[in-house]
């Protein structure tokens, strides 16, 4: 599998990473292990979990993908395993994380908290990147990055990156690490996929300009871009048809992913897809890392037999005519998700 360095890391990373959301909840553990184990014979190297997974975040099941994670390192060589998860950001606001009773921030006492638990969970001494899980852009991006600094100066992490970030907020960090020789975000970990182009509009100039890698997440947009949701009936047991019967807050992401814009633009995308000769999902997710601004696209699946269609698309370019198709499709139909 080809490689791609992380922004201005010394770390060259996998240009698919696996990503392990689902693991504890919806995908048990002997099925983690059988993913984890393909994925790493597929010759991916980065992993990406957080302490707040699995998803849907619930106090029952809080941190288990990070221990399911930390038993399957143990099973292959440290130095060929480079990791990423992520510190829960604020707890006020849009939605309160179902650990330290839901008053997380991005302060230096919190961010001891959550990496001294991930730490243990995963049985390292550790962590190649460290990435903030959301901002709160009313804390001090100094004393945020000052924590993170004297994470690394102590040998607990190797890098920094954010998610789910604003042009603002990692401009302001940035700005932040420059005036104060502190640790930088070196990558930006944001929604992107087909139906979710958002982060070209601004975000990507920073990337660019700044040398910072995007890590984009959901480039299948939760499972619609493979067509799942296209028939006459809805998928049992599929991420959305699930979060629609769950709480306020699940029911919004379902109908932000689920519309009739997405589906629509998942027909055509379809179409054109089975025109070159290849599925959906293989398709977009070469699209994902097709970009310059990308170093590593993640993927998740609940199986292997999920695992292995995404997988397909690891040497696979779109051509110029390929992709003006889906230029076309996104110009027709913009921003689906809104």
């Amino acid at each position: 599998m080809k490689k791609r360095r992380l922004g201005k890391t010394g770390m060259v990373v996998s240009e698919i990473c696996m990503g392990t959301m689902t693991f504890g909840s919806s995908c048990n553990e002997d099925e983690a292990f059988k993913i984890l184990d393909r994925a790493y014979d597929a010759g991916i190297d980065f992993y990406d979990t957080a302490e707040i997974y699995p998803v849907p975040p619930q106090k029952s099941w809080v941190h288990r993908t990070e221990e399911i994670f930390g038993k399957w390192i143990k099973t292959k060589p440290r130095d060929g395993i480079i990791i990423a998860t992520k510190v829960a950001g604020p707890g006020h606001g849009w939605f309160s994380p179902p650990l330290r009773e839901g008053k997380t921030a991005l302060d230096k006492y919190h961010i001891r908290r959550a990496i001294e638990g991930s730490l243990q969970r995963l049985g390292v001494e550790t962590i190649d990147l460290y990435q903030t899980h959301w901002p709160d852009h009313d804390v001090s991006y100094d004393e945020t990055m000052e924590a993170l600094t004297e994470l690394k100066e102590e040998g607990k992490i190797r890098y920094a990156g954010c998610s789910n970030e604003t042009s603002f907020g990692l401009m302001k960090s940035l700005w932040t690490s420059d005036k104060y020789n502190l640790i930088r975000y070196d990558s930006i970990q944001n929604n992107f996929s087909i139906l979710n182009r958002r982060f070209e509009d601004e975000l990507v100039q920073v990337c660019r300009k700044e040398g910072v890698s995007l890590l984009p997440y959901s480039p299948l947009a939760g499972g619609v871009l493979t067509g799942k949701y296209n028939g006459t009936t809805k998928p049992e047991g599929a991420r959305f048809v699930r979060y629609m019967a769950e709480g306020e807050r699940q029911k919004r992401m379902s109908n932000r992913f689920l519309n009739e814009q997405t589906l629509a633009s998942t027909k055509e995308l379809m179409e054109i897809a089975t025109k070159y000769g290849m599925s959906s999902t293989v398709m977009s997710v070469a699209w994902s890392k097709q970009h310059d601004f990308v170093a590593s696209t993640i993927i998740g699946a609940n199986t292997v037999e999920q695992l292995e269609e995404s997988l397909k698309a690891t040497d696979v370019i779109l051509s110029d005519e390929i992709l003006t198709e889906i230029n076309a499709v996104s110009k027709k139909i913009q921003y689906p998700m809104g």
